[in-house]
């Protein structure tokens, strides 16, 4: 069993900022991540990748709504990634979750449909005044 647990979600107002964070533990034993990163789904849209890392090289892929403004990083030894979101924008709007990939998956970008259990459960970020 995996659990992947986000934080840093909240109210902010346009053009602020906030970070985001997700550390993926299991059950039995620790194994590597190949690809994680963040989703994010607003009310009657899909949910669309928003940014991702594949940590094997650190390359790393934004969707064009949020290239400048968010950054993704990530810790191996923790199995943690880190969403900085700056310069918020009303539409950023949504439920933001991670999601990891237990696989080696080189096309870690906007291709990837992470599996089932490799979600988690969200984190609201809400931009207004």
């Amino acid at each position: 069993q995996v659990q992947l647990a986000e934080s840093g979600g909240g109210l902010v107002q346009p053009g602020g900022s906030l970070k985001l964070s997700c550390t993926v533990t299991a059950d039995e034993y620790t194994y590597p991540l190949y690809c994680m990163g963040w989703f994010r789904q607003s009310p009657g849209n899909l949910r669309e990748v928003v940014a991702t890392v594949y940590t094997g090289d650190g390359r790393t892929f934004y969707a064009d709504s949020v290239k400048g403004r968010f950054t993704i990083s990530h810790d191996n030894a923790v199995n943690t990634v880190h969403l900085q979101a700056a310069s918020l924008k009303p539409e950023d709007t949504a439920m933001y979750y991670c999601a990891a990939e237990p696989y080696d998956y080189p096309a870690c970008g906007s291709s990837w449909r992470p599996l089932d259990g490799y979600w988690g459960q969200g984190t609201q970020v809400t931009v207004s005044l």
